[in-house]
């Protein structure tokens, strides 16, 4: 997830969208891994990834990107436009209006970089498919080192998790909540999930499909924004990131994650039985289990 105050010196075309989108056998796990989905979604594909927007909450509830760490290529950002994809209805995506002249960015929930691989050409393609309205959803503007550790988990995981042939699949989205607070006419979420899946690489039982959860909670954050005075930071930091079971994910969001629970290698703290208790806030990369 970016921000839009990221330095734009040069003008590039105009994306037109489209593509293969997200492919559910990348990994090669016995079982494919399909996008997390619900009843009512438009499923919208791009280059390397996939998109499942909620045309109520006219923001994506689940976004599906295939990386391949060895593959991947290196586009400085600058000069690229958002846009509406034409594919849907305006009245169905969130646009400038959101973003405006207020402290929301466009949080990137595919992360800019992530599906630029292969050849340039493609590469090229994946970076503009990745500026569209679709892609993002509004996130307070502060920074501080939760955001950090939500932006490299990706990196970090392909570095870590002993990845068969460094691919990694992420999945990620907002958590729709009733509770979620109304701004210019669109409810706000709290909180965004993400999920990466890799293939553990061939043992005595074979692949092995393995995942882990996150949380990012910008309440803070986002109580700061939503007060339009407001220039500062709030004490306890706008943003704090969980690593979570996958379970609790497909609970909070009501998706249908797959094959994805059953995978997920993270241990629940012994004892723990409310959701807050079987999170575990992470302060620094050394506290993700894998």
């Amino acid at each position: 997830m970016s921000s839009t105050h990221e330095a734009m010196p040069r003008k590039k075309p105009k994306p037109f969208p489209g593509g293969s989108g997200y492919d559910p056998a990348f990994l090669g796990t016995p079982d494919p891994v399909p996008v997390p989905t619900g009843p009512g979604l438009i499923e919208l594909p791009y280059t390397h990834f996939t998109i499942h927007q909620d045309p109520v909450r006219r923001l994506p509830a689940a976004t599906a990107v295939n990386i391949d760490g060895p593959t991947l290529v290196d586009i400085p950002r600058g000069g690229e436009a958002w846009n509406l994809d034409p594919r849907i209805g305006k009245e169905q995506q969130w646009g400038a209006e959101l973003y405006s002249e207020n402290r929301f960015d466009r949080g990137h929930l595919v992360r800019r970089q992530d599906p630029l691989w292969g050849d340039q050409a493609t590469a090229e393609k994946a970076n503009l498919d990745t500026f569209h309205y679709t892609v993002c959803a509004p996130q307070a503007d502060y920074f501080n080192q939760g955001r950090e550790l939500w932006l490299g988990l990706e990196d970090y995981i392909l570095g870590h998790a002993g990845a068969h042939q460094q691919r990694l699949s992420v999945f990620s989205g907002p958590v729709f909540d009733v509770g979620d607070p109304e701004y210019r006419g669109a409810r706000i979420p709290r909180k965004f999930f993400k999920i990466g899946a890799w293939n553990t690489g061939p043992g005595e039982t074979g692949a092995v499909l393995a995942c882990t959860g996150y949380i990012l909670d910008q309440s803070n954050g986002l109580d700061a924004v939503l007060h339009e005075a407001a220039r500062e930071a709030p004490p306890l930091g706008p943003f704090r990131t969980f690593q979570v079971p996958v379970v609790d994910i497909a609970q909070l969001t009501g998706l249908d994650l797959g094959p994805l629970t059953a995978a997920d290698r993270y241990s629940v703290p012994r004892g723990a039985r409310a959701m807050t208790e079987r999170w575990r806030e992470i302060g620094r990369f050394a506290d993700v289990q894998l």
